[in-house]
């Protein structure tokens, strides 16, 4: 049995030419939008309607935005707040995967040569690794790249 690969990114800290040449030359076939809110003004190339036309014409790619993978708004609003660290936002985050039981979500994706997308610019600190990490654990040989 092949290998699923699946690709995460974040656009902060990325010009646009960086950011779809990653995904053109990682050959995306889905970018998967994690994040809680894919319309803020602060998204600049990356918001929903735009994205979707971006992806589509310059990565001949489709855009699904997902926000079942993110966390919830208190968690992430107590991160960013410092009144949570790092590992405490993990450990709830994990928790909200589990809670959330998306087994059945993940199960109806097809996930080879898919990236899921956030804001931050490195995966080590970010809720995308995590969600990788959460298929990786209900999917079978998943191969994770951070872009």
């Amino acid at each position: 049995m092949n290998s699923i690969k699946l690709f995460t990114i974040g656009y902060t800290k990325r010009s646009a030419e960086s950011f779809f040449t990653a995904l053109k030359q990682a050959e995306i076939k889905l970018l998967i939008d994690i994040r809680l809110n894919n319309t803020s003004q602060l998204a600049g190339y990356t918001k929903k309607n735009d994205f979707a036309f971006f992806l589509r014409e310059i990565c001949c790619s489709d855009y699904k935005h997902m926000p079942e993978l993110a966390p919830t708004k208190d968690i992430l609003d107590c991160y960013k707040a410092k009144q949570i660290d790092w590992k405490t936002y993990e450990l709830r985050f994990r928790q909200l995967l589990e809670d959330r039981n998306l087994i059945h979500l993940i199960e109806r994706v097809n996930f080879d040569h898919a990236c899921l997308l956030c804001a931050e610019p490195w995966p080590d600190k970010c809720h995308r690794r995590l969600v990788a990490d959460y298929i990786k654990k209900h999917r079978f040989e998943v191969v994770i790249k951070h872009l």
